[in-house]
């Protein structure tokens, strides 16, 4: 009837924006266009949930996602590879409010 479904799913490059839910990730998907009316490249950014079975993505990685059938309410993606682990920055977070010198 239909040839192999799962050779048609969207695969989709993106950043990690969240990682506080259980196998879930907020991802950050960007993309480029020109403005129908003025012409100009516009950014637009998609927020995705997809499904991180082993709790594995950081904030700031860079994750491929594939579309899926619905896992939940909004989940339509999974990961299926990090690409790029971030990197953790020394002194990053620290809202103490004290200053050393």
């Amino acid at each position: 009837m239909s040839k192999n479904r799962q050779g048609r799913r969207r695969i989709r490059v993106g950043r990690v924006m969240k990682n506080r839910m259980d196998k879930t990730v907020v991802v950050a998907v960007k993309r480029l266009f020109k403005h129908p009316l003025y012409g100009k490249t516009v950014q637009k950014t998609s927020r995705l949930k997809a499904h991180d079975e082993k709790n594995l993505c950081q904030v700031g990685d860079l994750v491929a996602v594939m579309e899926t059938r619905p896992l939940s309410k909004e989940k339509r993606w999974r990961v299926v590879e990090i690409l790029q682990k971030e990197k953790a920055a020394k002194g990053v977070g620290d809202d103490t409010g004290v200053h050393q010198a």
